[in-house]
């Protein structure tokens, strides 16, 4: 580490979650953290949040409101009658959803506490709803209403780009052109960005850092991350700006907007890892680089604000003017240009920048990537934990999850094993390189972060968690007996067996969730997707059996598909459901993007793309022509609708064509298509010689009993939930006790069927006629698994 280490602040900017924190900088803050760095980090989304819904913010809310001259809807007048019970409530409503006062809840859900707008007009039957769940998430629901209410009325008024888990995100969507958010940018702050600038400038007081990094996982991150950066440029231009995360990765790998570096001085690609580290390695020195100030919006003109003397790093430096690029004339900015001796000696590693001409270079020095063993351990120490809000939005039960609770977010592995769907951006390296570490090391950052955060949930946050590291997590947290609850995304493979997931159910494992996308064997075949709707049942069924919710991810749309197909793809839905193997999904539309194999090869999958033309920004979904599908659009609205029923278990007996409001064809699909996948058998024990055993159980006690001829031995195996007793002979039962003694108590040695096999005693006849007793059966049944 440079002797003259940069102060460095790292931002997420509005809006993400609002009920645990985005771990990109959390990541970063682990990473350099432990190379020595002074890092500190900020969740701008949830301080945003926390300042507007207070009683100050709703008083400037509302006082804006009513000195806007706006055109009101009906809903939002009456909401502004209503504001001094929104003034009353606001501030218990925030501390019961922080988890601070949840004696709120009766008051909530019968004490007409809540004043309620139009978000409560087709409000859920509750007790349908929430009759299992009791009162207390009842109330969370109803006061996740009672925000997007206020949500809604701050978006027809003060703040049009606002919107939970977004903001500003229209702006950014498709934006090949730089020039809409650049106009919003340079105009004055409206009242939201206001106080987003008013909680980031006692931050950078009291940090006064070197350099602020923003991480912008999605286009509703954008607009907040320039904001902030326009503020950092005008107050404090020696300050470096850096950007990274998913929507530069995805969007902005063909950046040419010069204007877009007057915010930001350094664009990252890819994992941040690397490219921080170089950067820092050559820090001071790549100060130099940080090209300009951007001039003062009409808004900040005349303001005044506290200097900040330069940091040692760069105090002395001499720096040269840099003329503006063509598309900057006219503009005023405060020149900054690279000092000399840094000409051409800067080696970065996947990093957009200005050069002193106003052109853009991409630096690719061949540094090797940072492996994901050495990433280090995520680190939240200075993120307000206990701030965050769970919230209840929708009632599908895997978006609860999302919404509702503090997640640890980790990795079990980096980038995709199967990497082959043609949907998906298989080109790019969040997806194509695939490293996965050690399951030691996983449950040790484990224990790292349940000790600092003092939160035992997590979500593992995988594109595809490959089965087999999660086999190896689960038999370590068992191992150590580190007690998690955890949830992920999979693909629905067949090495999911039914131990497999008794296994990870074990481990905390409570949902998963996993592309079924189009369910029509022709298209996942197309998709190159691996599976089966055979196979996807059977998986499914696994999971269920163990306990573990399912959640699948549906998708229509999808090159060449027809009518026909839709309507079969929608019927196997319809017997997941009925089955009882999937509990929730949601329908995606195809999008085409420039990075999948169905966009890097439009004519293999029979479409043409169409647009839209390069302008020098983003880049990455694209507009196709299918000519030999569907019209695709039409199906959404009903796809949805019967979801939405199947969800509640509704309607799953009836015609698939009342939820069209056009004709549609029969299904084709077998009508017992997924109990005939179900009722399908599994392999015997003794085809299953190379499979590890392992005995989720407690080492038995024996003893033997008086029988007519001989003696009979009895295991008694001591549950959670029940006991139970194994009767078998005596040498058996001496055999079975000595094995599961060692199971439950040595987890280094992987004792494969056929280890076992040899050591059955003889006496007690074939191994294989053993394998299909009742005693073992009975043990398969309670716990011993074939992984």
């Amino acid at each position: 580490m440079p002797s003259a280490s940069p102060r460095i602040l790292l931002l997420t900017p509005p809006l993400t979650q609002l009920n645990t924190p985005y771990p990109a900088t959390a990541y970063i803050k682990g990473f350099l953290g432990g190379r020595g760095y002074a890092v500190t980090q900020a969740d701008m989304g949830l301080q945003l949040v926390l300042r507007l819904f207070s009683v100050a913010g709703l008083r400037r809310v509302f006082a804006e409101i009513e000195a806007g001259g706006f055109a009101l809807s009906d809903n939002a007048r009456r909401m502004l009658r209503l504001q001094n019970r929104y003034l009353a409530t606001i501030a218990p409503v925030i501390r019961f959803l922080q988890n601070k006062d949840l004696t709120l809840a009766p008051r909530i859900c019968h004490g007409r506490f809540l004043p309620e707008a139009s978000r409560f007009d087709n409000v859920a039957d509750l007790e349908t709803a929430f009759g299992t769940m009791g009162l207390t998430d009842q109330a969370r629901h109803l006061a996740t209403l009672y925000l997007e209410d206020l949500a809604d009325l701050i978006k027809e008024t003060v703040g049009p780009h606002f919107g939970f888990s977004r903001y500003a995100e229209k702006l950014a969507l498709s934006a090949t052109s730089f020039e809409p958010l650049h106009r919003e940018l340079t105009a004055a702050p409206g009242l939201l960005d206001t106080m987003l600038l008013e909680e980031l400038e006692p931050l950078l007081q009291r940090v006064q850092p070197d350099i602020v990094g923003f991480t912008v996982p999605f286009p509703g991150n954008l607009y907040g991350a320039l904001r902030l950066a326009r503020h950092i440029k005008e107050t404090r231009p020696e300050t470096v700006t850096i950007m990274g995360g998913g929507y530069p990765n995805t969007e902005l790998r063909d950046i040419k907007e010069p204007r877009f570096f007057d915010y930001i001085d350094f664009l990252t690609l890819d994992d941040g890892e690397g490219p921080w580290l170089r950067l820092l390695d050559q820090w001071p020195a790549v100060a130099g680089t940080a090209p300009t100030a951007v001039s003062p919006s009409p808004a900040m003109a005349g303001r005044h604000f506290t200097a900040v003397s330069p940091s040692p790093a760069v105090a002395g430096e001499h720096f040269t003017p840099l003329n503006p690029s063509p598309a900057m004339a006219g503009e005023h900015f405060t020149p900054l240009a690279p000092v000399p001796a840094m000409a051409g000696t800067v080696c970065l590693q996947r990093t957009f920048l200005r050069n002193p001409a106003g052109e853009i270079e991409y630096h690719n020095h061949p540094f090797p990537d940072v492996p994901h063993h050495e990433v280090g351990t995520p680190d939240y120490s200075d993120l307000p934990l206990t701030e965050y809000l769970s919230v209840l939005e929708v009632l599908n039960p895997m978006h609860r999850l999302w919404s509702d609770g503090r997640w640890n977010k980790l990795t079990v592995a980096h980038g995709c094993y199967w990497k082959r769907c043609s949907f998906c951006d298989v080109t790019l390296d969040y997806i194509s390189r695939y490293e996965t570490a050690p399951s030691t090391l996983l449950v040790d950052r484990i224990e790292q972060i349940i000790q600092q955060t003092g939160q035992t949930g997590f979500h593992f946050v995988d594109e595809a968690a490959p089965p087999l590291a999660l086999r190896d997590l689960a038999i370590e947290l068992l191992k150590r007996r580190v007690a998690i609850t955890w949830w992920g995304n999979i693909r629905f493979e067949k090495t999911f067996s039914p131990d497999l997931c008794r296994l990870l159910a074990a481990s905390g494992c409570i949902a998963i969730s996993g592309g079924l996308e189009v369910a029509s064997d022709r298209l996942l075949a197309l998709m190159e997707k691996g599976v089966t709707i055979a196979q996807v049942a059977r998986v499914t069924d696994g999971f269920t059996q163990a306990g573990i919710m399912v959640h699948a991810y549906l998708m229509y749309g999808f090159p060449t598909q027809t009518a026909q197909e839709t309507i079969d793809s929608l019927e196997v839905v319809r017997q997941l459901f009925a089955a009882g193997v999937v509990q929730s999904g949601y329908w995606h539309r195809f999008s085409m993007t420039a990075h999948s194999p169905v966009g890097k090869n439009p004519a293999k999958y029979q479409v043409a793309a169409i647009g839209p033309e390069p302008a020098g920004f983003a880049w990455n979904d694209l507009w196709h022509d299918d000519p030999l599908g569907t019209d695709h659009e039409a199906f959404g609205p009903g796809l949805a609708k019967s979801l939405y029923n199947y969800l509640h278990g509704v309607a799953l007996d009836e015609p698939l064509a009342r939820w069209f409001d056009f004709k549609t064809p029969k299904a084709t699909t077998p009508r017992h298509l997924v109990q005939q996948a179900l009722q399908a058998p599994d392999k015997p024990d003794f085809a299953k010689q190379n499979q590890r055993l392992f005995w989720l159980g407690n080492a038995p006690d024996f003893r033997l009993e008086a029988g007519k001829k001989a003696p009979h031995a009895v295991l008694t195996c001591y549950e959670q939930a029940e006991d139970f007793e194994v009767k078998t002979t005596e040498a058996t039962g001496r055999w079975l006790h000595q094995l599961l003694t060692q199971l439950s108590q040595d987890f280094d040695t992987k004792v494969l069927l056929k280890d076992v096999a040899a050591t059955f005693p003889r006496s007690e006849g074939p191994f294989e006629a053993f394998l299909q007793s009742p005693a073992w059966l009975l043990l398969r049944e309670k716990g011993l698994l074939l992984l």
